[in-house]
């Protein structure tokens, strides 16, 4: 295969092998859903039903708040026992509407599915904000305004994001096997609103099957497969725009600057359900895995699914939990408690036991050896900013492009003193995001 990729990134184990030949299960319904209004990058939605309120599958229960937001659906029918904050993935309380299932997953009535060849590009839009469309890859950006770009910019490409870089993950993959006609159902609904014929989809060459799959079946459609190098973080957005198309976005820029649009496999999948069938976002495959979990699998899950619930039906637990992660374990989110729900962008469930994790090291003084520059994808100085940043002296850090991080965790995953160097950039970013809005 002719195998792409860009320059810097690292090879850290993929140890996906304990569910990557795990077919999807359907997850079962738990006792209640807790389902967050904050899904999404932009405006939380705004509750819009109140205790007692019996609601139907795909129902709509939070309003979206501003162009860059999307509407909250019931993820199956049931009561509203509770809107209050309950615990989310970013670490505290927030605005929830709790249902518990009556157990029949009805599905709302009034919602239909439209032939998309019979819809206009402005309908086909409009269609994909009202189901709540959003990055699948777990970035949450909704896909409206990412097919809504000014008339200005011209898109000519569509990339399709199936390289799922992230160790442990493979929903993507599990996805890319037994929903393909979905996903290029998407992409053609896709291309059209954008009002382009070239799509690409990219695949690690970790996933000889799927590369395969897509490829015959993608050729009747004119959809093109590119195999990658198995490389971290090949799955960025901008490092597969550099890989295939060999376009760099400028710094300080979105992928629209030269002319692509990048959405994710199960984002093009979950745009085909909203148009043909019109069912909004309420489920989505998700990874659970990790030594701590006893037999690894791809569930798909309600969204408002309890962490919990999702191991139990994985076999439970593999011994004392250490660490919970959403996500992946370079760029996913730490969490308190199994409490948590699963939202739209719950790619994964990772549990590590004590005795899998690391032993923690005194970070030590920089030697300045350089592998952090050398494995950075947007090509920075990391050890440089995370210096400026512990010095608070945060002007210096925005003066190196600390903004341009994407927090991939190249840098402090091969450190050899340890620094915790994402989370010194991390700090940085906060502050100039502060400078920033005080000008």
């Amino acid at each position: 295969m002719n195998l792409k990729t860009f320059p810097g990134g690292l090879h850290p184990p993929d140890s996906k092998q304990g569910s990557a030949g795990q077919a999807i299960e359907t997850c079962p319904l738990p006792e209640e859903l807790i389902i967050p209004m904050s899904q999404h990058i932009g405006a939380p939605a705004a509750p819009c039903v109140v205790v007692g309120d019996q609601v139907k599958k795909g129902q709509e229960i939070g309003a979206a708040k501003g162009f860059v937001s999307v509407p909250i659906h019931a993820s199956t029918s049931g009561e509203v026992v509770a809107v209050e904050p309950r615990l989310h993935p970013m670490g505290k309380p927030l605005p929830a509407v709790v249902i518990k299932p009556d157990g029949e997953d009805r599905w709302d009535d009034s919602l239909k599915g439209a032939d998309p060849s019979t819809l206009s590009v402005d309908e086909l839009k409009d269609r994909i904000r009202a189901a709540g469309i959003v990055g699948m890859g777990g970035a949450t950006f909704p896909a409206h305004v990412k097919l809504s770009p000014p008339a200005e910019k011209k898109i000519d490409t569509l990339l399709i994001n199936g390289v799922e870089c992230e160790p442990f993950l493979t929903a993507d993959h599990r996805l890319m096997l037994e929903e393909s006609e979905r996903i290029l159902d998407g992409i053609d609904i896709l291309r059209k609103v954008l009002g382009i014929k070239r799509a690409i989809i990219g695949i690690e060459a970790n996933k000889p099957d799927a590369i395969e799959k897509l490829t015959q079946e993608g050729a009747a459609r004119d959809i093109a497969v590119q195999a990658l190098e198995v490389k971290y973080p090949q799955g960025a957005e901008k490092q597969l725009i550099d890989a295939i198309t060999d376009r760099e976005v400028p710094s300080g820029t979105l992928p629209m600057e030269v002319g692509v649009v990048v959405q994710n496999v199960g984002t093009a999948a979950a745009v085909s359900d909203a148009i043909r069938l019109g069912h909004p976002l309420v489920e989505r495959v998700a990874t659970v895995t990790g030594p701590g979990v006893k037999t690894p699998k791809n569930l798909l899950v309600k969204i408002g699914t309890p962490l919990g619930f999702m191991v139990e039906q994985c076999g439970g637990l593999n011994g004392e939990p250490a660490k919970i992660i959403m996500g992946g374990p370079m760029m996913g989110q730490t969490q308190l408690s199994l409490d948590i729900p699963a939202i739209r962008g719950t790619s994964g469930l990772l549990i590590f036991r004590r005795e899998d994790l690391p032993k923690r090291l005194e970070a030590g003084p920089c030697i300045r050896c350089g592998r952090c520059i050398g494995v950075c994808p947007i090509h920075l100085q990391p050890t440089t900013i995370a210096a400026y940043a512990r010095l608070d002296m945060i002007d210096e850090t925005e003066e190196y492009n600390a903004l341009d991080c994407i927090e991939c965790g190249c840098c402090t995953y091969t450190c050899p003193a340890t620094l915790p160097l994402v989370q010194s950039i991390r700090h940085a970013k906060g502050g100039i995001m502060a400078k920033k809005r005080t000008i």
